[in-house]
């Protein structure tokens, strides 16, 4: 085995799928059950392992470059791949008001797992997939000429495969699945392994109306076309990525405190809110499996934004 194959890390393949006694859907004629994509690896947990090992196995142990937020569990994520495996890890920051300052938690996480940091301007980080402007980056951060780059958030269509085998660990096994969606790619390969009359439905977790394009383009690329069925409904992203509000808080505190799992809250319990909305609303028929995926969970990190 390659010394940088992930398999190395030993990944808990097929996550568990958990039945979840929870009367809120129980009175409805509705089955909730959670897929614990969070205890994959705790490295790399949950859509992580999922997009980047295929992605790691394509680097073969080439330097690695992706891109993040302030707060990108990805960053973190291709960070601690790089120091479990050994290869070099460079991490292109959005927003270059944050050089100079201290690192949050989360930066100074993916720094002390030997990840270099680079901050660029937003205006510039917009155009990161544009050829000329991905070129002058690398140039910029002298990045060695084998550098392998990784899309944000993993999401490529060597990361729709792996994301695909999500979809078949479930065939059979629910009648709806749900995601929480940031770029799409999870949605994309999880729609494509699902078995003929399941569907996916997608929780975009940021506003702006644009991910039924980047689904649908993911799975051109990974597929030829369309692949599965699959929905967005994009009411519950809470004001936008990395925001919170009060009435989310109480939810997953509530849901917390049914369940005792502690819920991450920029992602998965937005995904939550909206499938408990969803089946309030009724639009879930009687015996209907609903299958939730958890992608990862919290990690002690303070939350980035909180609306009021």
């Amino acid at each position: 085995m390659n010394a940088s194959d992930p398999s190395r890390l030993r990944p808990r393949l097929p996550s568990p799928l958990v039945p979840v006694a929870d009367e809120r859907f129980a009175r409805r004629g509705l089955t909730l059950l959670l897929k614990r994509e969070d205890l994959i690896h705790p490295d790399l947990p949950g859509n992580k392992w999922r997009k980047l090992a295929p992605n790691l196995r394509a680097a073969a142990g080439r330097p690695v470059l992706t891109f993040g937020g302030a707060y990108s569990n990805h960053l973190r994520a291709t960070a601690a791949a790089g120091r479990l495996l050994g290869f070099p890890t460079l991490g292109i920051v959005r927003g270059d008001e944050l050089a100079g300052r201290p690192l949050n938690p989360s930066l100074a996480r993916c720094a002390a797992d030997g990840m270099r940091l680079e901050f660029t301007d937003r205006a510039t980080y917009r155009a990161k997939d544009d050829p000329e402007t991905l070129a002058a980056l690398l140039a910029r951060v002298r990045a060695p000429e084998d550098t392998y780059v990784v899309p944000e958030g993993g999401s490529n269509a060597l990361a729709v495969e792996g994301c695909r085998e999500l979809g078949r660990e479930l065939a059979g096994a629910a009648d709806v699945v749900a995601v929480a969606v940031g770029t799409g790619g999870t949605l994309a390969g999880l729609a494509a392994g699902l078995a003929p009359g399941q569907r996916a439905l997608g929780v975009p977790v940021l506003k702006g109306g644009f991910l039924g394009r980047e689904v649908r383009a993911l799975q051109e690329a990974a597929f030829g076309g369309p692949r599965g069925d699959w929905t967005l409904d994009e009411r519950f992203h809470r004001g936008g990525y990395a925001r919170t509000d009060p009435a989310l808080e109480a939810f997953a505190q509530d849901f917390e405190a049914r369940h005792e799992l502690a819920i991450e809250r920029l992602y998965v319990a937005k995904m939550l809110f909206g499938v408990l909305t969803l089946a309030e609303e009724g639009a879930f028929s009687p015996g209907t499996r609903v299958a939730a995926v958890v992608t990862g969970g919290p990690d002690g990190l303070p939350q980035p934004s909180v609306s009021r």
